[in-house]
């Protein structure tokens, strides 16, 4: 556990909040697919007097004095990150997952242009042409979706699309995705109609940077990810592009989206990726498919509806309606026993966004903390008995035990 001892003394309150989301975190099963546990070096990182530094601009070129230190720092963590994904250019400035989205919407594309996205409801994301986002309300997408039978995207019905619409850019990755993406493919259709190619690998990257799943780094135009999901970094995000395209980039980081970067924030990245440039790492990507494949298989042979009959990755989505319960509603009863999950749309979902008709559930958290398919098994079947007992307090109340009996066994990687 890190020392909070002037907190402790100088703010009780927040430090009365962090105790208690400390032992939430303990006590809870984290099965949120976009959330992780980082190190206690990592964690350090962020604690550091780099905080207290701006510092406008990229290594050798800033507009403060007092850099050199700094640009250490940041030559670090691009050098890594271009290690670690095999990228020609990294640019680790953005603050999060959308205003890197964002950066590489404006470095490539005019107000107006056409783009190809896959819809929300289908694994999408926000940023990827949803209408009351930036990215629908400034750009003019057209959307992609997935097999209605198989849940699967079918690239001859995406190439279709991009015949007929000639986008000037086509987004692959996803926010709810359980399959392998077929990134040659993408690259196929997009060179055969004029199109850049941009990757969203903000879910997947620490299975790639794992060597798990398919790198589209190498041949894509540019790939964002964020870096606190699989990834196992602090909250932030990045750019990586082909090194003809580098200057647009950053200059659509600062001075385009950004002021000053969060320096502190760029230390903890360096940390994470040479954390992730460990063979340590590999046994963790490999064992995190492994454990969302038993998820999956639990789940199905539960009677569940899993979208797309299984995965590839480290996430599945869950059908809820087929158990008589919205994904609002799951979400809900799941949190009672201290399993923490998050409400999804399927494909063509008939509910709405707030209240969708699945939930979506992932294993990086879990598998950080050392859980392998054995206790995944046992998660599998905590969520079933909650579900078939969402009117009986007392059963909740024996399975949030159990699962807190579990959790303890497996303590966070910083206590």
């Amino acid at each position: 556990m890190l020392n909070y001892e002037n907190l402790k003394k100088d703010d009780s309150k927040i430090f009365d909040a962090l105790e208690r989301e400390t032992k939430r975190q303990s006590e809870g099963m984290e099965l949120i697919a976009s959330e992780n546990y980082v190190s206690k070096a990592v964690l350090e990182a962020m604690g550091t007097i780099f905080n207290n530094k701006y510092s406008e601009g990229y290594p050798g070129k800033r507009y403060y004095g007092g850099q050199e230190i700094v640009d250490i720092v940041e030559n670090l963590a691009i050098e890594r990150a271009k290690k670690l994904f095999n990228a020609e250019h990294a640019n680790v400035q953005p603050l999060s997952g959308s205003p890197a989205n964002a950066a590489v919407y404006m470095a490539f594309l005019k107000p107006g242009d056409k783009v190809l996205g896959l819809k929300l409801d289908h694994g999408g994301h926000l940023s990827h042409g949803h209408p009351i986002n930036f990215s629908g309300i400034l750009y003019n997408f057209v959307q992609y979706e997935v097999d209605d039978k198989t849940g699967k995207i079918d690239m001859e019905k995406v190439r279709e699309i991009a015949l007929k619409e000639k986008p000037k850019m086509i987004v692959a990755g996803y926010s709810a995705y359980s399959r392998e993406i077929e990134w040659e493919k993408f690259k196929e259709i997009a060179d055969e109609v004029g199109a850049y190619t941009f990757a969203d690998i903000a879910h997947t990257a620490g299975l790639i940077a794992g060597k798990q799943m398919k790198n589209p780094v190498p041949f894509f135009d540019v790939v964002t990810t964020t870096t606190h999901k699989t990834l196992r970094g602090p909250r932030g995000a990045m750019i990586m592009c082909k090194e003809k395209f580098a200057k647009k980039i950053d200059r659509a980081v600062f001075p385009g989206m950004q002021g000053g970067p969060h320096e502190h924030i760029i230390a903890a990245k360096a940390v994470a990726f040479k954390e992730a440039l460990n063979p340590s790492f590999t046994k963790y990507a490999v064992q995190v498919i492994k454990n969302s494949k038993t998820l999956s298989d639990e789940m199905i042979d539960l009677g569940y509806r899993v979208i797309s009959n299984g995965t590839d990755n480290h996430l599945i989505v869950a059908d809820m309606t087929s158990k008589g319960l919205s994904g609002k509603e799951a979400e809900a009863l799941l949190d009672k026993v201290g399993i923490s999950t998050s409400r999804s749309t399927i494909p063509n979902d008939p509910n709405p966004p707030m209240n969708p008709s699945g939930v979506r559930l992932g294993t990086a958290a879990i598998t950080t903390r050392g859980m392998k398919e054995e206790e995944v098994k046992k998660v599998a079947s905590w969520i079933n008995e909650a579900i078939e007992n969402k009117n009986n307090d007392e059963k909740l109340k024996e399975i949030k035990n159990q699962v807190k009996e579990l959790c303890l066994q497996f303590p966070l990687p910083t206590n």
